[in-house]
């Protein structure tokens, strides 16, 4: 019988600082803020034959990475469809309910996510983390859980599972 285990990764170190809002309907979202988002990570997968399957610090480096891709920019959802969002060089003005911000491009990342939620960026994060088909080939990742926190006790998570074939 084939033996599981889950190792777990919940670093200091495994965050980013940036501002967003989140989208409450066509005409409510929250004012422009920030959070200090925290990343935790869960990966499953067979034991190997010496009571391991994979470099946790490979997983770390990975995510590490990630986290500095987000850190210190005003994150803003791409796919909400109550954005409009246009390109008016250096800035990106960010209609929303008839109002339009001015951000400027170098401080601003525009996420292939609907909105600015702890949710949505632990998606994006799990959905990174498959596009690295070595990474998930190659140490047999049965599931993956990416976790992101806004604060203590506020979580938002996503799971994959590996489709058996």
């Amino acid at each position: 019988m084939e033996e599981l285990t889950t190792i777990e990764i919940d670093k200091e170190s495994l965050k980013f600082s940036a501002a967003h809002f989140t989208i409450f309907s066509a005409t409510e979202r929250e004012r422009l803020h920030g959070h200090n988002f925290g990343v935790e990570v869960g990966v499953t997968v067979p034991l190997g034959p010496n009571g391991m399957q994979f470099s946790y610090g490979d997983l770390k480096t990975k995510l590490k990475g990630l986290c500095d891709e987000l850190d210190e920019y005003t994150l803003i959802a791409a796919e909400s469809p109550h954005l409009n969002i246009a390109h008016c060089a250096p800035y990106f003005d960010v209609e929303f309910n008839g109002e339009t911000m001015k951000l400027l491009q170098a401080d601003t990342l525009l996420l292939p996510i609907r909105n600015t939620t702890v949710e949505e960026f632990a998606r994006y994060l799990k959905n990174r983390l498959i596009e690295d088909e070595r990474f998930i080939q190659d140490c047999d990742v049965r599931t993956l859980d990416v976790k992101v926190s806004s604060g203590p006790g506020q979580k938002g998570s996503a799971h994959w599972q590996r489709v058996a074939s």
